[in-house]
């Protein structure tokens, strides 16, 4: 399964696919590139990368790296299971990311997926406004499903400027499972291939966004000495000059336990969880 090809020249001048493959069936895979403006048809065998996280699943995430053709900018691509034959029925991919741009955003969010008819629209639009505050230009959401009255939040959103959609109905092809580990229950892939949304909206990102920060729509990174992520993140990178990947320490607020302050009661009507009210938090687990 292709979810999308990107142009990456950071080592040596490669498209770079982002896709899901079966860890064991999938031998050996082919780029087709059409080198403009000649036409000509250049075949690459490609090199399959399956990211060992699979948790057990037969499916997985994978780059699928070709090496581009000498004097040549290709702008979509096919995949090929031989390096002959007809392609005339195989779908082109446009390669992204071919022209570099300056970055446009400063922080991206990316959200894996939002599925199970997802309805926790207090919580989200309070994540949501808090990313604001902290920052945040742009969340990506790569949406299976939701409930009508998120879908009129998203719009919101969207219209707004916040949110870009990327429609992900990876259940019309995979069987996948709603648990992050695999129960030997007959699922194909976990977690609605949590890690190839992931993946996808790094590359996605590349070219636009300064950071890209990998997050559910349950959790929110919030500076303790700092007013907002610019700053926490330039106190952090002069700190650690020449990293490009930080982890931030994950800590549990549980929903069991409540205050009432913030409890407002105009509120009452919208489903989901006021984050408002659960400010404890549970000892920490090394």
């Amino acid at each position: 399964f292709i979810i999308s090809p990107y142009f990456d020249d950071r080592e040596s001048k490669v498209t770079r696919v982002i896709g899901i493959v079966h860890h064991e069936d999938v031998k050996q895979l082919y780029c087709w590139f059409c080198c403009q403006p000649n036409g000509k048809i250049y075949v690459s065998k490609a090199k399959i990368d399956v990211h060992s996280d699979r948790f057990g699943f037969p499916y997985g995430a994978a780059d699928i790296v070709c090496l581009e053709p000498e004097n040549c900018d290709p702008t979509h691509v096919s995949i090929h299971q031989s390096p002959h034959g007809n392609i005339d029925q195989l779908p082109r991919f446009e390669i992204k990311n071919r022209k570099a741009e300056t970055f446009s955003v400063d922080f991206t969010v990316c959200i894996s997926a939002m599925f199970g008819n997802y309805n926790n629209v207090l919580q989200f639009i309070q994540s949501m406004e808090m990313y604001k505050i902290l920052g945040v230009q742009k969340v990506v959401i790569y949406k299976n499903n939701c409930s009508h009255l998120m879908e009129k939040v998203l719009k919101f959103y969207m219209e707004e400027g916040t949110v870009e959609i990327i429609p992900w109905p990876i259940n019309s092809h995979l069987k996948v499972s709603s648990k992050w580990h695999f129960m030997q229950d007959g699922t194909h892939i976990g977690y609605y291939g949590q890690i190839t949304a992931l993946n996808d909206c790094i590359y996605r990102n590349m070219q636009r966004s300064k950071f890209v920060v990998l997050n559910d729509a349950d959790e929110i990174i919030l500076p303790l000495k700092h007013p907002n992520w610019k700053t926490m993140m330039n106190s952090l990178q002069e700190q650690n000059p020449g990293t490009s990947i930080f982890l931030f320490e994950n800590h549990i607020f549980p929903e069991t336990v409540s205050t009432h302050m913030f409890n407002i009661s105009s509120w009452n009507t919208v489903p989901g969880v006021n984050i408002l009210q659960h400010v404890y938090r549970e000892p920490d687990r090394k």
